[in-house]
């Protein structure tokens, strides 16, 4: 077994990323509202530090079907939802559609890899609940994160949730180096905590939470961040 986090995922990073974007392609497709309609508990504590700080809009990074997306939609937030599953949009649309949040809300393909189609400083809040712990090697996730500083207005927040190495599938299944593991086609970057503290710098780290969800059950950490600098009014 290859020694943990020695390789570099971006190594095999572009086929594995196809691999990635098909296995969520067919798994919107095949079980559509696959997580339901609750908000997830991370979007719900996302909102309140959106409200407290005076948000307005919101960009939700790998917003799937949308459960979260429809949420802040209801919370009153203009957003964009952004997913590299066509399949996953189209729900989350018909979603809005139904939920009468539609104006509210837009969506678009996009894959995190590449820059994000938004000018500077053009947003409150950005959201990603389990979009950064994806099959993205450590360069990649900190560009990422390069770009969502890049949009944020000043003062803006970023509320994200990863897998971390204490997680119980950490080292285990396939090894992709860097920290990425894949099991039943589903590859997760697990972050150590040196990860999180690297991505928060020039920035306020203003939380880093740990929880649980789901079965296993998953281990994760909630952070929430802040861009430098006052908001505008």
């Amino acid at each position: 077994m290859e020694p943990k986090g020695t390789a570099n995922v971006s190594d095999d990073g572009q086929d594995l990323a196809e691999v990635q974007r098909t296995h969520w392609q067919n798994t919107y497709t095949t079980h559509p509202g696959m997580y339901g309609e609750e908000p997830s508990a991370p979007a719900r504590h996302a909102a309140a530090v959106f409200h407290a700080a005076g948000a307005r809009d919101v960009l939700e990074l790998g917003a799937g079907h949308g459960r979260d997306a429809l949420y802040f939609a209801r919370e009153g937030f203009t957003v964009q939802a952004t997913d590299f599953s066509a399949a996953g949009l189209e729900q989350l649309g018909a979603a809005a559609r139904r939920q009468a949040v539609d104006r509210r809300v837009r969506t678009a393909v996009h894959d995190v890899r590449d820059p994000l189609p938004l000018p500077d400083a053009s947003v409150d809040a950005v959201f990603a609940h389990m979009l950064l712990c994806m099959a993205l090697s450590t360069e990649e996730t900190h560009a990422l994160v390069g770009e969502i500083g890049r949009v944020l207005r000043p003062g803006g927040s970023f509320v994200y949730t990863v897998r971390h190495t204490g997680d119980a599938h950490y080292g285990t299944g396939t090894p992709h180096g860097d920290d990425v593991f894949e099991h039943g086609g589903f590859a997760v970057h697990f972050f150590p905590r040196d990860l999180v503290d690297a991505l928060a710098e020039g920035w306020s780290l203003d939380e880093v939470h740990a929880f649980e969800e789901g079965d296993l059950p998953r281990q994760l950490w909630r952070v929430t961040q802040t861009r430098p600098g006052t908001p505008s009014v």
